[in-house]
């Protein structure tokens, strides 16, 4: 299509953009825009046991085989897991990887996550925001015209501050694809995560039951956001279809980037409902 959107999903782990906006990131492949899921770490410490260059060969695998199921992209940088800091050297590769891709929209973790890489992530994002356009740094990238609008995964931890749903997405029509993107990553939804969360004998054996259960189990997740985001899918779908909605991603929008007007929100999630966003 002419003049795609570029969305630019950015996670400290392979898996982690696809289970927060795997949904937003269907909605845009089905309508002709480019995906970018780039994730800051190898993935090496995410398993019980398995570690190191084989489960980092699988990571990546179990990435881009994700992205593919959508046409979409991927990229697994080599910080190792469990280790990222925000420093300088980092911060200039994540500015070159934003200038070359040139996102629209870019997601990410938001500052206050629980997870030690998650917070590096979202600090490495914010660091670089402003300077994407200062082209006396990485001159050897053309510098942005403007900064992209940044938004914030949702997540259910409350200090400093609870997240904001500033938008709310409608996934339903995507949700299988969105099942397919987390079902690729075989080691981390039916293996770490299961264990991780002392859940692992109920995962079922076999492929198509395995899946079915993911898909249970991210839907129960779903509801639960949707209850919490409830206030703001009945102002934006309005209360009959607002009501009803249950398979949803959310996204706070982050002061670090451009602002989100009513004509960037419609553009940038254009399957809202044009009359009730805002």
């Amino acid at each position: 299509m002419p003049n795609p959107l570029r969305l630019m999903a950015i996670g400290a782990h392979p898996d982690d953009a696809e289970y927060k906006a795997g949904g937003l990131a269907a909605l845009y492949r089905r309508m002709g825009h480019e995906v970018l899921f780039l994730s800051l770490t190898d993935g090496a410490a995410g398993h019980h046991q398995s570690h190191g260059p084989d489960l980092v060969a699988r990571r990546e695998l179990e990435a881009r085989r994700a992205a593919d199921s959508i046409g979409a992209h991927a990229q697994v940088w080599d910080n190792p897991d469990g280790q990222l800091e925000p420093t300088l050297a980092v911060r200039e590769r994540l500015i070159r990887a934003i200038r070359a891709f040139q996102p629209n929209l870019i997601l990410t973790h938001r500052p206050g996550d629980y997870h030690a890489d998650h917070r590096a992530v979202s600090l490495l994002v914010q660091d670089a925001a402003y300077l994407l356009g200062v082209p006396a740094v990485c001159p050897d990238v053309p510098h942005l015209p403007h900064v992209p609008v940044i938004a914030y995964y949702s997540d259910e931890f409350q200090r400093p501050y609870p997240f904001h749903a500033d938008v709310v997405i409608d996934i339903a029509d995507v949700w299988d694809a969105k099942v397919t993107l987390l079902d690729a990553h075989e080691s981390q939804f039916y293996e770490w995560l299961p264990f991780n969360q002392g859940n692992h004998a109920d995962v079922p054996e076999g492929a198509t039951p395995r899946r079915a259960w993911l898909s249970g189990l991210m839907e129960q997740l779903s509801r639960r956001l949707a209850d919490r985001v409830h206030d703001r899918l009945i102002s934006l779908y309005g209360p009959s279809f607002g009501r009803v909605v249950h398979l949803v991603e959310a996204f706070e929008i982050s002061e670090f980037g451009s602002p989100l007007d009513t004509d960037a929100m419609h553009r940038l999630f254009p399957t809202l409902p044009a009359p009730l966003a805002g």
